[in-house]
């Protein structure tokens, strides 16, 4: 019998951990950037879009007449001011818009879902610039919005070209490896995680792949990430260069060195480059 009591209240310690598990990474304290568009020197509309749920997205649009698209969509649990010094190098040859992520930022939203209602949010976004007159954009999204860029991407013939930085390949193996000390203990619990989705969601987020929309991409990609990527394992990496081996004009920038969120130097030159020759 007391073994049997045993094993309920770990059984129950067990859940409750993969309940406050799910809790904490739909909903982690939001990281807020100390930093605004006029320490720039840029002069930004605000602008506020509708998800197809209805939540309120927040985003700042830097206009240049007769200049190309770009949507930057800022990491996981950062806002859109992250990106800024790459959008104040870009604003001279670009239209750019950065966006809030839902929950994120000044977006509206309870909870992120890690890219399974997020790519249906960008296309909301690239609906807007479409009002504004732009057939195509391309994207650049930074871990969580590499991601969401990829899988948006492989559903939306209006993304014309996609560079992200340190993208996740596949969420489920991503949560294997999160919870790898929980040796095999972490497959029931992954599972349980994907339960508590479909419970509060209606929808098992975890199937989210870049992964798999990156086999299906026609269109050109520019994958930076470092070997020394604390967050996102490098075989993420590994992984998409080989989802993307059959596209010719698909670009593969790999780092010796650098934290998570490091760019190369001279990145928003290359990422110029790169939006210059695909996106009209």
């Amino acid at each position: 019998m007391r073994f049997l009591v045993y094993g309920a209240v770990f059984a129950l310690a067990f859940v409750a951990f993969s309940l406050v598990s799910f809790w904490l990474a739909v909903r982690p304290p939001r990281l807020a950037i100390p930093q605004a568009p006029g320490d720039y020197g840029l002069k930004v509309e605000t602008v506020t879009i509708s998800a197809d749920d209805g939540v309120r997205l927040a985003a700042w649009l830097l206009p240049r007449a007769g200049a190309p698209a770009l949507v930057l969509l800022h990491g996981y649990p950062a806002e859109k001011a992250d990106l800024l010094p790459i959008a104040a190098a870009l604003s001279p040859r670009f239209t750019v818009l950065l966006l809030d992520q839902r929950y994120f930022g000044e977006s509206g939203g309870h909870a992120t879902t890690i890219g399974f209602r997020e790519r249906g949010d960008l296309r909301r976004v690239i609906d807007f610039l479409g009002s504004r007159g732009f057939k195509e954009v391309g994207v650049f999204g930074l871990s969580l919005g590499g991601a969401v860029a990829l899988l948006a991407a492989a559903e939306d013939p209006r993304i014309r070209a996609v560079a992200a930085y340190a993208p996740f390949a596949d969420l489920r193996l991503l949560g294997y490896e999160l919870y790898g000390w929980l040796w095999y203990l972490k497959y029931p619990f992954v599972g349980l995680l994907r339960g508590w989705s479909l419970l509060f969601f209606g929808h098992d987020i975890t199937t989210v792949s870049p992964e798999r929309a990156a086999a299906a991409l026609s269109v050109p990609v520019l994958l930076v990430a470092s070997r020394q990527d604390e967050q996102i394992p490098f075989a993420h990496a590994e992984r998409l260069q080989r989802a993307l081996a059959r596209d010719t004009r698909s670009e593969f920038v790999f780092m010796d060195r650098g934290r998570h969120g490091e760019l190369p130097r001279g990145f928003e030159a290359s990422l110029a480059r790169f939006f210059l020759l695909y996106v009209r």
